[in-house]
């Protein structure tokens, strides 16, 4: 191998010494192919043949389907970034191994964890790139694509939930024996929002003490001035405790102090694939009050993968690095191979996970790191031993 043939990295003081620059540049290569192999099979699988369908079913204009196929990409590069990793560490260390190259540098005395030490630095640099695309550009391209869509195929997109807004609202109460439980406070269900107004509403509410409320009203909008709803053309009954009427209140037009997380609700349109961890965060706030545990528990597990995601390059790196340093002749078809096996695997298993986190079975932390700390444990016990 001649590492003396000058290069771009020479000037960078991280890689001052010649080993680490030719490891690097033959790590490169292959991450550049993986970029291109897998963001191409990633747009071809997940949005090529969809955007086929409406051009020839829906009239989609070419132009507008180029326009989302690019605005698609960075959702696809992000998860092309650790599956690149994995195949040039796997292509690069393999190719060492079976020139026998890998041999002349062990032979000098440089070990085995030096060796990956530019693996390691590159996925390291790489998992940033992936958190940058992952959190602020792939949220944005995708919300953006979303919208070309809907305009091209005549459906304006609404920035809110259209139909059946429905928000319970619970409170902390303390029982006679002084143990403390959650009830129900106050339910809110509109059958429609059009973006301004509620529109068929049944309020039940239980915020006083042994007196519930049902309010029925036509419409209902969000009074900005006083912080308050305003119902219009709507209905009062007055309940007592022990189930009879009590009273019933006609009114044209009625303001109540609810507070307008159903509205907030309403208007939060956007997917979470459409959403920085920022924004995510913001809507978890909002539907915490609502007090729906599941899509609860699934938003808590999407915002976790969003941060863990990006690590997956830095386990990919470890173990392609391990793998590719064995000394078996490995041709680039039997690196490829492996590499395919290992994300389909990595990726079922991260799948797995996420269910049980979604459920409930495990906590929305560790349903999103649980694969990237098993990968991580797995590496490090097959370097240690490739090591000895």
């Amino acid at each position: 191998m001649n590492i003396n043939k000058k290069n771009p990295l020479t000037s960078l003081p991280l890689f001052s010494s010649l080993m680490d620059r030719y490891l690097i540049l033959e790590l490169i290569v292959p991450l550049l192919f993986g970029m291109g192999l897998f963001t191409s099979l990633g747009l071809s699988i997940g949005i090529v043949f969809e955007l086929v369908r409406k051009m020839t079913e829906s009239g989609l204009p070419p132009s507008v389907a180029f326009q989302i196929l690019m605005l698609k990409m960075p959702e696809f590069i992000v998860l092309a970034f650790p599956m690149s990793m994995l195949l040039a560490t796997l292509m690069a260390y393999s190719r060492l191994s079976s020139d026998s190259e890998l041999i002349a540098l062990r032979s000098i005395g440089i070990s085995i964890y030096r060796l990956i030490i530019p693996a390691l630095i590159l996925s390291i640099f790489i998992t940033g790139l992936t958190f940058f695309f992952n959190n602020f550009i792939a949220p944005m391209a995708n919300y953006q694509a979303a919208v070309t869509l809907e305009k091209a195929l005549s459906r304006e997109r609404p920035d809110f939930k259209e139909n059946n807004i429905i928000y319970p609202e619970y409170k902390r109460v303390e029982r006679p024996d002084g143990s403390r439980e959650t009830v129900l406070n106050r339910l809110f269900y509109a059958e429609e929002f059009d973006g301004r107004n509620m529109i068929g509403l049944t309020i039940l509410d239980r915020s006083q003490e042994n007196v519930n409320q049902i309010l029925t009203a036509k419409t209902a909008s969000w009074n900005i001035v006083d912080n308050v709803w305003d119902f219009f053309h709507g209905t009062i009954y007055i309940i007592d405790t022990d189930g009879s009427y009590r009273n019933i209140v006609r009114f044209e037009h009625q303001q109540l102090a609810i507070p307008r997380a159903p509205l907030d609700l309403a208007q939060r349109g956007r997917s979470h694939s459409e959403m920085n961890i920022v924004q995510a965060q913001e809507y978890l706030q909002i539907l915490r009050l609502s007090g729906d545990e599941q899509r609860i528990r699934k938003l808590k597990v999407r915002i976790q993968e969003k941060i863990s995601l990006p690590f997956v390059c830095i386990v990919f790196g470890i173990i392609g690095s391990v793998i590719g340093l064995q000394p078996t002749h490995t041709n680039r078809a039997t690196s490829f191979g492996i590499c395919v096996v290992l994300i389909f695997g990595y990726y079922l298993f991260s799948f797995f996970s996420s269910s049980l986190g979604i459920w409930g079975i495990l906590s929305p932390f560790m349903a999103a790191w649980l694969p990237n700390f098993f990968g991580l444990v797995s590496g490090t016990y097959l370097l240690v031993k490739s090591a000895r």
